[in-house]
């Protein structure tokens, strides 16, 4: 014969949150909040019955299913209706079940292309991921992902033409590196009226319209065009975190010389009056700020 358990009239914060499956902490802050009334104190502390114990398993069980402890409290008081309170939930699992699935996708892209490079959108990503790894730069990613910032997966995918052809063009390649370094050479000791800069400027727009008619050549042109036909809401995810133009150029820092703004702004002039998309590009160009100049 087994013998019988006389179950006790009370117990301690500790019985109660072992039983709830908490923590003493949890229970306490339930007091706090005025979700659970507190009992009255012992000589040894809380003790907890019958009552408090219920009420602390459903807290458990709404609380297990999302609901949160404001929206618990409003449910016991009655201050609130429940349908609302489900209602509004039922949106919130709904958003995360949206950012999982995005989450997911990420971790699947880093899982198959095997570079930083699955981080960026979808878009980007199934635009790049045919080259090998060692084509695409440490900066190129960063230059992508500055753009994937400013104007959109969209607009990171239309700069992604011109790293496929850094990448597969190793004279151009080969210029674009020489333009930089010459542009990085344009330190807070150069002047921005220097000649230097100037012929610099003429330089680098001439390197644009090269990179803009090899684009055309290569028939990246077209796939970009076809970026905007398979481009819509469900792609995008994240341009609900797009920043204007004006206000990138605020927030970013990039510790460009007064010489090199003013070389990219005179590029961007001498761009505007070449008659075809070269200008419009140039905002998306490699190791250019994006929210510099009058492009």
């Amino acid at each position: 014969m087994f013998p019988f358990i006389t179950p006790p009239r009370q117990v301690k914060i500790g019985d109660a949150a072992a039983f709830a499956g908490t923590t003493p902490r949890a229970i306490r802050h339930y007091h706090e909040i005025g979700l659970l009334p507190e009992p009255e104190r012992g000589a040894d502390g809380r003790r907890y019955g019958y009552d408090d114990m219920i009420r602390i398993l459903w807290i458990r069980k709404m609380a297990g299913a999302g609901i949160s402890l404001d929206d618990i409290r409003a449910a016991f008081d009655e201050t609130r209706p429940i349908e609302e309170i489900l209602s509004r939930l039922e949106e919130t699992l709904a958003a995360r079940e949206a950012d999982i699935k995005r989450q997911r996708a990420a971790v699947q892209r880093l899982q198959a292309v095997g570079s930083p490079l699955g981080l960026l959108s979808e878009l980007v990503t199934d635009r790049l991921s045919h080259l090998p790894p060692s084509a695409l730069r440490a900066s190129d990613l960063e230059s992508l992902l500055v753009t994937e910032r400013i104007f959109g997966p969209l607009g990171a995918a239309i700069q992604a033409s011109v790293f496929i052809l850094l990448a597969t063009h190793p004279h151009l390649r080969a210029e674009q590196d020489r333009l930089d370094e010459a542009e990085a050479a344009l330190d807070d000791g150069v002047e921005p009226d220097d000649p230097r800069v100037e012929e610099l400027a003429v330089l680098r727009c001439a390197h644009q319209v090269a990179l803009d008619q090899a684009i055309e050549a290569a028939g990246l042109d077209r796939a970009e065009e076809n970026l905007f036909e398979i481009y819509d809401a469900d792609l995008k995810g994240e341009e609900d975190t797009r920043m204007s133009v004006f206000e990138a150029a605020t927030k970013m820092p990039y510790g460009f010389s007064p010489a090199r703004i003013r070389c990219i702004e005179l590029s961007a002039q001498l761009l505007a009056e070449v008659p075809s998309g070269t200008a419009d590009r140039l905002c998306l160009a490699p190791n250019h700020d994006p929210a510099a100049g009058d492009v």
